[in-house]
């Protein structure tokens, strides 16, 4: 296990260092920061001495060596707008969106799992039938026809939550909801899909002959191998949550990340640009690496196959 671990987690650290380049190099090319920071009609030489401030007149060789030395010693720049630490700026927007995305990820297993396993096991009945249903509806409301709906029904006629802000746990409630919608849909989708898959193997077969109770069969045999397509798809959600972040926190005005990487890549706040990708990026290589060796703990054969 601990050289299955060491390899998934030399991986992760290239994968690392090769998004750090790309951002980087990115940023730069996306556009000049100036045009953005600066009025129009500047003349050159504020213009100059702007630059040479900022110290994005060095070559770029010298600019990355700097970049990469702040990030190994934790000093990740100064926003070019606020003229801040960037580290101040994200740890006022973090917990914000670290709170929205327990939430959401929180219920939507939660409620995938057990309505997928209900599913398969009503399969042709119209309990099965109702949860599909609502699983579609799910894949096909988008997010932010879904989040207006529900402020104008739980916020503005029936007083419920919060329409915006993220004062209280209620606040985060409605975003939670709306953010994982899709996540109910797709988990529970793929549950009831590896559910009937396994359902009809002959060791289930055999369980039920040799007369184990249903729930024994349902938890033991049949849920543990169907884990690992679950597994799977909620890894990928988690990466697609982090992008849908984005417009469930401009809708609801929660402050977090989301909105903040957006407006410093509109502005070309390349400090604040390149931590948040570099920020979602970890979590996305770090949720990786965690469901690997989820794999590993839920069937041996994963490490016997990466060995």
């Amino acid at each position: 296990m601990l050289d299955f671990l060491t390899r998934r987690t030399i991986g992760a650290i290239i994968t690392l260092c090769v998004v750090i380049a790309a951002v980087f190099a990115a940023t730069r090319l996306s556009g000049d920061a100036m045009d953005y920071l600066l009025p129009p009609g500047t003349d050159a030489a504020t213009r100059a001495a702007m630059v040479q401030q900022l110290g994005l007149d060095q070559p770029i060789w010298v600019q990355f060596f700097q970049f990469v030395r702040g990030l190994l010693s934790g000093d990740f720049g100064l926003s070019l707008y606020e003229r801040r630490p960037v580290a101040d700026i994200y740890a006022e927007r973090l917990p914000n969106t670290l709170i929205l995305f327990a939430y959401a990820l929180f219920f939507s297993i939660a409620v995938g799992v057990p309505l997928g396993i209900v599913a398969a096991l009503k399969r042709g009945k119209g309990i099965g039938s109702i949860i599909m249903g609502v699983a579609f509806i799910g894949y096909a409301t988008p997010n932010f026809v879904l989040a207006i709906l529900m402020i104008l029904v739980f916020s503005l006629r029936l007083h419920w939550f919060p329409s915006s802000g993220s004062a209280t746990p209620l606040h985060f409630v409605m975003p939670a909801l709306v953010l994982s919608a899709l996540m109910v849909a797709e988990i529970l989708r793929f549950t009831r899909n590896a559910m009937l898959d396994v359902m009809s193997q002959d060791y289930i077969r055999t369980a039920r002959a040799k007369g184990l109770p249903k729930l024994l069969v349902i938890g033991k045999h049949a849920l543990r191998n169907a884990a690992i397509p679950v597994v799977t798809i909620i890894s990928l959600q988690v990466a697609g949550m982090v992008g849908r972040c984005v417009l469930v926190e401009a809708v609801f005005a929660t402050k977090g990340i989301g909105d903040l990487v957006v407006y410093a890549a509109i502005g070309r706040d390349y400090p604040v640009l390149q931590f948040g990708v570099i920020f979602i990026a970890s979590l996305v290589v770090i949720t990786s690496v965690v469901i690997d060796v989820i794999y590993a703990l839920i069937d041996p054969r994963v490490k016997v196959a990466a060995s």
